[in-house]
This record gives structure tokens, sequence and C-alpha cells, in this order.
């Protein structure tokens, strides 16, 4: 754990599978956080140079202070990790050896009332990973249309009666508007069969759903992926750690499609897709979380990592 509470997951995994190299190499951290994975990456290749992306002002400045040991080798940018490319560009990089995505929300976010993440704690429903952008969970509560919402509860949360909890939800605001994340909280709580008995519970589903409506986490992971694999040498590995069904689902199908050599359909005589294999497979399944780890640190439970190489 570092000073700002957050610990990152798969420490030695990712450790051991993405920085394969010693001496002189490029890495690109697309969300370095609060500098959990960063850090240990710099400690263990005292000559790589980091580039460490991420949205949120507060984990920049937090990563700034936590990487500072290793002076001018680490470089942060305020931006998405969909924008990988023109982030490297800035520093005259035009391919790197190492990427890392950590997907999702960290600790410190969790635990900050004021983000509106947690449906444990009173705070405004906020959910921004960057806190100048438009978008807010109020903002989708109170003015997207039935269709958006029930779609959004559906895909993004798979909750069995999105149909239910889009109608209360715009029935409601019709009343009173959609501000604090305890008000949805106890809204999810009284709809019974919202989500599966062995589930998680209702407001994590729901809050799941809105801060990946709010951040465009899917598209901007879709880019990233596509960007990632571009700006790899070869040799160069992109890890993903996911905590969530689509996400992981995503970057499964991205790394299959791209570890092939033809994308025909069975049958054909000759390829004329014209797609040529541009990764390697490093892990075949998902690498999850030993029970130890889970114990000292739950919300490392639902964590999946994926590997792929560049040839």
């Amino acid at each position: 754990m570092n000073d700002f509470g957050h610990v990152p997951v798969l420490q030695k995994e990712v450790l051991d599978l993405l920085i394969v190299k010693t001496g002189p190499m490029k890495v690109i951290d697309g969300t370095v956080g609060y500098g959990g994975h960063s850090s240990l990456i710099m400690k263990k290749n005292v000559e790589a140079v980091l580039l460490g992306i991420d949205r949120d002002g507060d984990a920049l400045a937090a990563a700034e202070k936590v990487l500072s040991f290793a002076g001018n080798r680490v470089h942060l940018a305020k931006d998405s990790f969909s924008n990988l490319t023109a982030c490297a560009a800035g520093l005259g990089w035009h391919s790197v050896d190492a990427l890392l995505l950590d997907l999702g929300v960290s600790s410190p976010q969790i635990d900050n009332p004021r983000r509106g993440f947690s449906y444990r704690l009173d705070g405004p429903l906020d959910m921004r990973m960057d806190v100048q952008s438009r978008e807010t969970a109020s903002r989708i509560l109170n003015t997207y249309s039935y269709e958006a919402l029930e779609k959004i509860f559906r895909e993004y949360g798979e909750i069995r009666k999105s149909r239910m909890l889009a109608d209360v939800i715009i029935k409601r605001r019709k009343v009173k508007e959609w501000m604090y994340t305890t008000e949805l909280a106890e809204l999810c709580n009284s709809i019974p069969g919202i989500v599966r008995r062995s589930g998680p519970p209702a407001p994590s589903l729901c809050f799941q759903a809105l801060r990946m409506a709010v951040n465009d986490e899917l598209g901007e992971l879709r880019k990233a992926l596509e960007e990632g694999v571009k700006l790899l040498a070869p040799g160069g590995r992109m890890a993903v750690i996911s905590f969530h069904s689509l996400e992981d689902r995503m970057v499964k199908q991205y790394f299959n499609m791209m570890a092939r050599s033809c994308l025909c359909p069975p049958g054909l005589p000759v390829c004329i897709c014209g797609h040529r294999q541009s990764l390697k497979l490093i892990t075949k399944k998902p690498v999850i979380a030993t029970e130890e780890e889970v114990r000292e640190n739950r919300r490392a439970a639902p964590a999946k990592l994926r590997v792929a190489e560049k040839i």
C-alpha cells in the first residue's frame, strides 16, 4: 500500500509478465492512477523510462509524489488512455516496449464520497474520472431517455430488471431530481429480484453501469487496444487488468483476433481478408489473484490479467 491507501493488484504477475527486458526500455502506464504499478516497474528496471497517463488530476498529483524517486525517468500526462499515440508522440516516442492498462477505479477514488463512486458513502452522483468533463451520473439519471437508461443498466450492469429500474428512475425524477448516491442505492435495494441472489449487491451493479456510461469506459478501452497494438515495438508486451466481464471479454476477443493469421470464414480456398497476425498470446487464460492476495486485498478478487506480445 502506498501513502494514498491504494494497493495495486496482481503486482508480481504484472512485473513477471510485462517487464521481461533489462536495460533501457520505454513503458506506458495508461492508467497510472496513484503510481502503484508504475513505482514497482521503475524499481524493477532502473533504466526504464515511463509515461504515466490518467484522466484524474488528483491521481496524477499523487503519482508525481509516489514516483518522485525515479526523477526524470518519469513523465506524466493528463489525458485518456485512448490517446496513447498522441501522448507518446509528445515525448518523441514512436514505439514502446511495455504497455499497462489497469481498468476500473482505485481505492482512493471509491473511498472519497465527493467523487460519487461508492454506494456505501453519501455524496453527489458524480462518478467522473475527469472532474472537468461535462457528463455526470446525475445528468444521465435526470436527462436520458427511458431507452437509453434501460440499455445502460442492461448492458453495463447486466441487471435483470433493467426496464423496471429505468421506469422508476424516470417517474421519480419528475417529482425530484436525482442528486445523491444514497438515494439511488436505496432505490436499487427496494426493487426485489433486480439481481441474482448469488451475485453482487444491486447498488454495486447499478453504480458500475452508470460509471461506465459516464466515462465511456468500453469505448475508451476499444480505442486504447487498437492504438496500443500499433504502438508496441516488436517483442513489446501489453498487459490489461480488468474487473468487469464486459471489459475482459473485449480484451480477450481483441487479443485473440490480433493473434490470428486470417479472419476469413471457414471453408474459403484462399485468404481474402488481408488480415495478418500481429500478437502472440502470453496468457491463454486470464491470470487471477491468489487466495492470499484476495484475503489481504478483497478488491483483487474480480481482477483478470491478460498479456500479449507484438510479433
